[in-house]
């Protein structure tokens, strides 16, 4: 990795881009924006939603009529701006770059659209390219999911730039994930004179708790989670409201949809109480099909040339936008990032030492895939 290459990650990382910060996410896409501005690439910048950053759409490639070569990364992170100068501090250690973002994922976003600029540059690209550079993935991808669905139908592959994950292991099929929130709502009382007359909304929430949890079958890779409750007023009210949040993760699809109508459907226990609830499938699950592995194996063989063996991690529980791309039948390879460790916490780093080959992978495959 050179010395400018560092600098400009350096430059990167410092740029703070919660999702939630329009602003920082719109310095990140300018920073992009000023990578290619010397390539033959194609600059599209579709403005953000309300609350949301820019989405940029670089294009590159022969206009052969060939259909591209859809290479995705994001630039939104999970830190909130100043984590860079109180908790996660900007710092080489060893082989470790530690920073808020470098692992998920502005390491692989970086080398990527480094490779992209270099075989734009040669002009020896395979197949036309897209590359989506988004700023919504952390809260699950509002503004461009129907973007990347759009640009995914239209591809002959999807590559996705999320890190990488133990010891560098590709990812090739994700679960899928649903998010529901229940709305329990029972009968008001004075806990002491009046116990009888209420309906205990938190009583009644606690029934379906122990039913949405006992959907989990490991056998099945699906796994159900209330990760958040809340609910009464005071302690001396029979409280009248209860809400929880349920997180499911499902391998297929057709399991989606079946758990899916189960938490959808719950029913209360007695007359006196009102159960509602919404959500659905945030992510579909990204399956290992036949045109899945043979992308693999066209990488794995040129992982090897380059002087590394690339491995299939197992199914990855957490969700990805290649997870959209596969839904819609695209072979779809995630995990091309960098390597590293600590997604999401303050411990987070990225293998400098890993950057330089994943970048010559992701060089060769958009010379090569045809």
């Amino acid at each position: 990795m050179s010395s400018q290459s560092l600098d400009t990650l350096l430059t990167w990382i410092k740029t703070e881009s919660p999702t939630d910060d329009p602003t920082g996410v719109n310095l990140m896409m300018d920073l992009v924006v000023a990578e290619v501005a010397d390539a033959p690439v194609a600059v599209e910048r579709i403005p953000g939603q309300p609350g949301l950053g820019d989405a940029l759409v670089l294009r590159a490639g022969p206009e052969n009529g060939e259909r591209p070569i859809l290479v995705m990364s994001h630039l939104d992170t999970v830190h909130p701006v100043g984590t860079i100068k109180r908790d996660l501090p900007l710092r080489i250690e060893g082989d470790r770059l530690y920073g808020p973002g470098v692992y998920d994922m502005k390491g692989g976003a970086h080398f990527a659209i480094e490779a992209f600029v270099e075989v734009a540059r040669k002009g020896n690209a395979a197949r036309p390219i897209v590359f989506l550079v988004t700023p919504d993935e952390e809260i699950g991808s509002p503004m461009t999911r129907p973007i990347i669905e759009d640009f995914a139908r239209r591809s002959a592959y999807a590559l996705v730039t999320e890190p990488a994950r133990d010891n560098g292991q590709i990812v090739t099929s994700r679960k899928g994930v649903g998010r529901f929130a229940v709305h329990v709502e029972g009968r008001p009382a004075h806990a002491g004179s009046r116990h009888k007359d209420g309906r205990n909304a938190i009583y009644e929430a606690a029934r379906h708790i122990l039913a949405v949890e006992g959907m989990t079958d490991y056998a099945r890779g699906i796994t159900t989670t209330v990760g958040t409750i809340a609910g009464g007023t005071a302690e001396n009210v029979v409280p009248q409201h209860c809400r929880f949040q349920v997180d499911l993760r499902v391998e297929t699809v057709a399991d989606g949809e079946a758990l899916s109508a189960a938490i959808l459907g719950l029913k209360p226990s007695h007359p006196d109480f009102k159960v509602s609830v919404s959500g659905g499938m945030n992510r579909p699950p990204y399956e290992r099909t036949e045109g899945v592995e043979r992308l693999f194996q066209h990488a794995r063989g040129l992982a090897a040339e380059i002087g590394f063996d690339l491995i299939s991690a197992p199914r990855v529980g957490g969700g990805s936008d290649g997870n959209f791309t596969a839904a819609v039948g695209t072979p779809t390879l995630d995990g091309l990032g960098i390597d590293g460790d600590g997604a999401h916490t303050l411990q987070e780093y990225g293998i400098i030492s890993s950057i330089a080959p994943r970048r010559e992978l992701m060089k060769r495959l958009l010379e090569t895939l045809r």
